[in-house]
């Protein structure tokens, strides 16, 4: 209506415009004047009809009559401006500008677009079975049970699968994984939990009441950091994060804008945590914030180091001295390939060290079903282990988890088989072990062969891969290569990895994004793709990285 308003009005002083095409247009005025009835009941003409036939308007006057008659746009509530400045502030390079980047690139690979490469491969993220690493048959076969229990009569599922199945649909409501379970977690998936801890600590003890599940391990460190932060100004909880670190850990304290304390591990001794280093970064701390949390990583992400009995024993000195709260973010528990090397838990060494720490030291350690040698990491199952509450934050912490009802019930389902896998004597045992050796030797066989060839690329230096599932390899970048990534606004190895991906379609992180030490470059890769494709791969590096030296040598 507002819209043939205005080409009317238009028409009627429009220049050079007909006497009869002028009294059309004043008397369709009158009419939308007087209610419109009569117009109304026709549909709208492009054109206004005169004696001599249809007035033709001009692209320009109905663009100018639409424009007159619009109504203002509203203004957006939720903006970069007005949004929560925290939120804003959190960055996740594993998932960041150098991957929207690769999936623009496999559009147009899909499109025929031509490249120098024929596939986008995604080094980036420890997805195994992204992959190719194929799943352990005992842990689908539980979850399918208790997801289709009609299978419970088949025959074609072993019966020890089958009688873990019907114990965990045993304690969800109505025996249905569809079911809430309590906001902890499924009562008899804790117990197997704590009954895994102490089988793994030699029997130290472990009490299902401490232990969380929860959707992946990230969920209980940003619950456990969540309940931590508290203060203002000088009195801000500071979170001691090992640099370089994962990146969850700075994005979950930007998010709760707590301050980000960095520690140095230290890369000439193969990224081995040295508490001198603790305790110069806590003491630097003091004087803007209060730092009352340690996290460590063990082993290593990115960095893959595995910390020696000794280190742990001293960080537990050190956080009991500094009265620290620890997380011990343990999800690559599973994963040691260096025969040097062996993973203990702080909870173990914890209770070791004697009662004045064992009774004392706060720790939450996390695990789950993503990485190790399960690599289900789309199922977003895990759980932490919180020891020497205070019994009145226990209430609170409980309250916390209760706000977002449970975690996943089959991701929960999945945890269990982690902790409570077939055992010697029973019908699956054989072929569990099979799988879960094969995925671990191939991982520690890829891991020396990256280490290996890394270390034959002139400008390339990489620490020996001692668990995880990453190298943290160290990068020389030219002077002049410095300056063009300063012209593009860009930190180095982040030029340098958007180039390597641009060059050989290859997605790997830039050290920038996880932290390092001012003037070091480094970029972080995943050692999960099939060995074939890794050689190639790692040929690929070589070949661009020999050729980004000479371009700007």
């Amino acid at each position: 209506m507002h819209r043939i308003s205005g080409l009317a009005r238009e028409a009627a002083i429009r220049p050079g415009c007909k006497n009869d095409q002028r009294e059309a247009a004043v008397r369709l005025l009158a009419s939308l004047v007087s209610g419109g009835k009569e117009h109304r009941r026709q549909k709208p003409p492009g054109d206004l009809l005169g004696k001599e036939g249809p007035v033709r308007w001009s692209s320009a006057a109905k663009a100018s009559a639409v424009k007159i008659h619009e109504k203002p746009t509203r203004e957006k509530i939720l903006t970069l401006e007005s949004m929560n400045p925290q939120v804003k502030a959190v960055e996740y390079a594993v998932r960041g500008p150098i991957v929207l980047k690769a999936g623009e690139i496999e559009k147009e690979l899909r499109k025929g677009i031509k490249k120098p490469f024929t596939e986008v491969i995604k080094a980036n993220i420890g997805d195994a079975h992204a992959m190719g690493q194929q799943p352990i048959t005992f842990l689908r076969q539980v979850v399918a049970l208790c997801t289709y229990p009609n299978l419970l009569d088949s025959p074609s599922f072993p019966e020890d699968s089958k009688a873990r199945a019907r114990r965990i649909l045993r304690d969800c409501g109505g025996n249905s994984l569809g079911s809430y379970s309590a906001s902890q977690g499924v009562t008899c998936i804790r117990e197997d939990v704590a009954a895994y801890i102490e089988r793994r600590d030699g029997g130290v003890p472990a009490d299902p009441d401490n232990i969380y599940l929860t959707t992946g391990a990230s969920d209980g460190i940003a619950t456990i950091l969540k309940i931590l932060v508290s203060g203002g100004g000088r009195s801000r909880t500071g979170v001691m994060i090992p640099i370089p670190q994962y990146p969850l850990y700075s994005a979950a304290i930007s998010e709760l804008d707590a301050i980000q304390v960095n520690y140095y591990l230290d890369e000439e001794n193969c990224w081995a945590l040295d508490v001198n280093e603790l305790r110069r970064s806590l003491n630097e701390a003091k004087a803007y914030c209060n730092p009352k949390v340690l996290c460590i990583i063990n082993p290593g992400n990115p960095t893959g180091q595995v910390q020696s009995r000794k280190c742990i024993e001293d960080v537990i000195h050190f956080a009991w001295e500094e009265k620290l709260f620890l997380l011990a973010d343990e999800v690559y528990q599973d994963n040691v390939y260096s025969e040097r090397c062996q993973f203990n838990s702080f909870k173990k060494i914890l209770y070791e060290m004697g009662p004045d720490y064992s009774n004392n030291v706060e720790l939450a350690s996390f695990h789950s079903t993503s990485k190790g040698y399960m690599g289900e990491c789309g199922y977003r199952g895990g759980y932490m282990e919180v020891i020497n509450l205070h019994p009145d934050i226990k209430g609170q912490l409980v309250k916390l988890l209760s706000v977002r009802l449970c975690p996943p019930v089959s991701g929960q389902a999945a945890m269990d088989i982690v902790v409570n896998p077939p055992m010697p004597g029973e019908e699956s045992y054989a072929q569990f072990i099979k799988e879960k050796e094969s995925v671990l030797n191939n991982l520690a066989k890829k891991a020396k062969l990256t280490e290996d060839m890394f270390n034959q690329v002139p400008g390339i230096h990489c620490n020996p891969l001692q668990g995880a599932m990453y190298a943290f390899p160290r990068i020389f970048i030219p002077s002049k290569a410095l300056e063009t990534a300063k012209n593009h606004k860009m930190a180095p190895d982040m030029f340098y990895c958007m180039k390597l991906l641009e060059e050989t379609g290859i997605c790997v992180v830039p050290g920038s994004g996880f932290g390092q030490r001012e003037g070091t470059y480094h970029f972080r890769m995943t050692i999960l793709p099939p060995v074939e494709k890794l050689k190639i791969l790692l040929e690929k590096v070589k070949a661009f990285h020999i050729k980004f030296l000479e371009e700007y040598s």
